[in-house]
């Protein structure tokens, strides 16, 4: 994943007012959110919906679509 460098003020602001939605595909217990960012070094954050105060995942535009296309080719299953 690419480094992502912004300041922490920034970031925490933006992850503070970010509209986090949970994917259609997401189980009762296995359950991710997205979030857009909007412009800036981030686009779009990641997070396990249930520690929305854990780690988050941050993607620029190219990695995030990468990460999307890895994940409906099956890059990332389990099985």
């Amino acid at each position: 994943m690419n480094e992502i460098r912004t300041s922490t003020t920034s970031l925490s602001g933006q992850l503070a007012g970010a509209a986090w939605r949970k994917s259609t595909r997401s189980q009762t217990s296995n359950c991710v959110e997205v979030a857009p960012l909007g412009t800036g070094p981030a686009t779009v954050a990641l997070r396990d919906s249930k520690d929305p105060s854990g780690p988050v995942l941050l993607f620029n535009r190219a990695g995030w679509l990468g990460f999307i296309a890895g994940a409906k080719n099956g890059r990332f299953d389990l099985n």
